[in-house]
């Protein structure tokens, strides 16, 4: 499976410009989940402005964004 960094970028949401696993999906799933943490694209564009990136952070933005 090739990586379509290119046109994952076009529709990626993390603001962490100087992130090297932008656009690289398996490797950001991958970095974060050993992490204990959810990725950015995941949250809300406020709660992905905040870079805590941690499982409860997420819970609680997606109960505010219901």
């Amino acid at each position: 499976m090739d990586c379509k960094k290119k046109t994952n970028l076009s529709f990626c949401t993390c603001t962490y410009e100087s992130c090297s696993r932008k656009g690289i999906c398996c490797e950001c799933i991958e970095y974060h989940r050993r992490s204990n943490e959810v990725p950015g694209c995941l949250f809300s564009k406020a709660g992905e402005r905040s870079y805590d990136r941690s499982v409860s952070n997420f819970i609680r933005d997606q109960q505010k964004n219901k």
